[in-house]
């Protein structure tokens, strides 16, 4: 009698283990694993712009970039402009060298050869990336502060300090995916300038807002575009010697997207000859009016090499 009571005893504790567990299995669905965007873009920039992209931790990108001159110069004479085959021989040619590396998933360091003897370096962080499953994230968000400083000229030319020839940039990334074929990005900047120009609008600070997309046209090619508006500082400035100094507060530029291998290549064309992005987002003198013909042909290329495994 004993064996059986003891029997059944064990058998309903069992019984009520089982039960128990079931019901934490049904109440307790497995979370959904984070499906991630990829490849929001090709490129870590865009066309002149930063993108959300890094390169992926322990690689190394070298990229090289050209913006020649101006495809039709209207105030030319005589047979100048064919001579010069749409700026590629004009004897005007920006160059941008520069270097990336990943020393982790989530962030980048670079450091650039401006042209003009200027030279660049920045830190890139990645801080969202655009997923979907346990979290619902619309959008990929990074972050990029890059200085540059002018080598080529004395101190003395810029009131005596050094501090003066540098310059600081600060950019917020907000990139969405919006099919595998469409990607967009707002981008929100800010140029700060230790030494402005005189004059009653001048401003150590220039603020700007650039927005640009790629459209996938295959799996190798695509088209680019970025456009950026300049808030602040681009009218009546003065100079030290009392030259008045204008800018163009537009910037357009269209590309055409080819990837090899570990090549991008890109052909692009804009209103500006400049190579950095100081000079384009706050200093840019081409107009964007068809009619001033300030339209240039560019071209850059990115390799990418792993560094550590």
């Amino acid at each position: 009698m004993k064996k059986i009571f003891f029997l059944a005893i064990s058998g309903a504790f069992s019984l009520g283990v089982f039960a128990q567990d079931a019901a934490t299995t049904e109440e307790a669905p497995a979370k959904k694993a984070p499906k991630y965007a990829k490849a929001t873009f090709k490129s870590t920039r865009l066309i002149n712009q930063h993108t959300t992209e890094i390169i992926s931790k322990g690689n190394l990108q070298f990229r090289i970039a050209h913006h020649f001159s101006y495809l039709w110069n209207k105030d030319a004479t005589g047979g100048q402009n064919f001579s010069q085959l749409l700026g590629l021989n004009s004897g005007v040619a920006h160059t941008y060298l520069s270097l990336d590396y990943s020393p982790t998933a989530w962030g980048n360091v670079g450091l650039a050869a401006a042209g003009s003897s200027k030279f660049e370096g920045w830190v890139k962080f990645k801080l969202l990336r655009q997923q979907t499953g346990a979290m619902n994230i619309p959008v990929s968000v990074g972050w990029v502060t890059q200085a540059s400083v002018d080598a080529g000229k004395d101190k003395a030319d810029y009131g005596g300090l050094a501090w003066n020839k540098y310059a600081f940039m600060h950019q917020l990334l907000i990139a969405r995916k919006f099919s595998d074929k469409l990607s967009v990005q707002l981008t929100p900047a800010m140029i700060h300038y230790n030494l402005v120009p005189y004059g009653i609008n001048n401003s150590n600070n220039v603020f700007s807002l650039g927005f640009g997309g790629r459209y996938k046209l295959g799996s190798k090619k695509a088209v680019t575009l970025e456009y950026s508006r300049q808030f602040n500082m681009y009218e009546n400035l003065m100079d030290k010697n009392g030259n008045i100094i204008a800018y163009k507060p537009d910037l357009l530029s269209i590309g055409y997207e080819i990837t090899t291998g570990n090549h991008v290549f890109e052909f692009f064309i804009g209103n500006t000859q400049n190579s950095s992005i100081f000079d384009q987002l706050a200093r840019n003198t081409s107009s964007l009016k068809l009619k001033d013909g300030q339209f240039a042909l560019g071209f850059h290329l990115n390799r990418a090499f792993t560094i550590k495994e």
